[in-house]
Parts: structure tokens; sequence; C-alpha cells
């Protein structure tokens, strides 16, 4: 059931972290990736190493999700190196880290474009190249719906990309596109380095967590192989969480 050979997927913020162990994993099953980055090229050309050394073609491309030129230009090389595209996979996102009152409407948007709306343009790129059977996934965080200090835009945005996960999931459903959200708990990744409270939240969060450890990104990267699999055919607009049972504490 895990066999997706011939089988093609774009990760989008896959250098690092979550979206590299991603591309990984579905490397490891068959798949031919499309690496995505905008600022760490080294980073993205070593996760390309990875992905061809489990047997699969690797095409890397630098491309600014929120720009959506960049998003046309990326999608023109994926139709001339694969011409097709299975499993697309949102998981770049950015923010700034402020309290509410301290936000400009430059912080919002860049938020939104980068984290929800790059969706939107991913998925109006993605489908002329997809076919019956396809699976989008969206990238969120337990902050969609829990109140995280300094997290409000990024929240806020994350949230609005779950919405926006069950309202192409209703559009697309009839076309055989399956659409889901994998919300991850915390994760000691490069992103979460940008928390100046970085240690408070991971101590809290292994405290909490039932299971007694904290998620990694392979945990991550194991649902959405499930998720592209045939296995989670009935599944649809739905949020998958990852956090060991973190969220379920009151």
């Amino acid at each position: 059931m895990f066999d997706l050979k011939g089988k093609v997927g774009l990760v989008t913020g896959s250098s690092r972290g979550i979206g590299k162990a991603i591309a990984v994993r579905l490397a490891e099953n068959g798949v031919d990736l499309v690496v995505n980055y905008v600022r760490h090229r080294q980073d993205a050309e070593n996760t390309a190493r990875l992905i061809e050394a489990k047997g699969g073609r690797c095409l890397v491309v630098k491309a600014n999700v929120a720009n959506d030129d960049d998003v046309a230009q990326m999608f023109d090389q994926v139709k001339a190196q694969y011409g097709r595209l299975d499993f697309l996979i949102s998981n770049a996102a950015s923010g700034v880290l402020k309290p509410a009152m301290e936000l400009s409407s430059r912080h919002w948007n860049w938020a939104m474009d980068i984290n929800a709306r790059a969706l939107l343009t991913l998925a109006q790129q993605a489908m002329p190249l997809m076919p019956a059977g396809g699976r989008i996934l969206a990238v969120s965080s337990m902050g969609a719906v829990r109140a995280v200090e300094n997290y409000t835009a990024v929240g806020a945005s994350k949230a609005a990309l779950e919405s926006l996960v069950r309202h192409l999931a209703v559009e697309l459903g009839p076309k055989g596109i399956k659409v889901n959200t994998i919300s991850a708990g915390a994760v000691d990744t490069e992103a979460l380095k940008k928390f100046p409270n970085r240690s408070q939240i991971l101590g809290g969060a292994l405290e909490r967590t039932p299971l007694g450890r904290l998620t990694t990104p392979e945990d991550v990267a194991d649902v959405a192989l499930f998720l592209c699999s045939e296995l989670s055919r009935m599944i649809h607009g739905q949020t998958i969480v990852v956090d060991g049972g973190y969220s379920i504490r009151a």
C-alpha cells in the first residue's frame, strides 16, 4: 500500500525540518520529488542528495510561494521535468513573532500570504497536472486553534489555512483529489529556534504529552505518507493532529 513508484510529489519549504522529512519519506516509497526552497540552497541540495540516494529523481526549485510569478515558474519546471504532479504538500511557512498590539499590516499580510494564500495559488497551478487520486496536504500547527504567546499572526494564518483546506476538499473531491491538513505538535525545528521562549515551549510540551516525548519531523512525515497512500482513501477535508496526545490535556 505504500508502493508509490512512478508518482511525483512537490513539498514546499523542503530544504529543512518537517518538509525535508516528508520529502525523504516519500522518496523512500518510490516518489520522485520537487524540493522547493527560498533561501537555503545548500540545505535543499543536501535534501536532494538524500532523495537520490533512495533511488528517486529530484528537481530543486527556488521559489517564494507567496509570489504568484515564482509559483507559476516553478510549475513550468515541474511540467517540463515530470509532466504530472500526484502529491502537493504545502509546508513552507513564515511569520513575525510579536504580541498582537505590536503587529503591523505588513506583518499580518506576510503571514497570511505565505501560510494561507499560497496554498490556493499552489492548488490552482497543480490541478492541470494532477490526475484523479492526487493528494493535497497542508502542514499546520496547534496555534490554529489555541492561543500561543507571540503567535497571533501565524496562528490566525494557520486557522485560515485549515479553513481553506476544507473548502478545497468540497470543491476538488468530485475530481478525485483528496485534501487534508496535518497539524503538528511542538516539533524542535529551525523555525522554533526563533521563539525567544523555545526552551519553555519544549519543556512544557514534553511535560504535557502523554506519550512522554516530543513530536519529530519523521512522525509528521509518516502521517503524510499515510495520507498519500490508498490506506487514506476515505479521509478527506480533515485535520489530522500529530502531537502524542498533547492537545487532549486540559
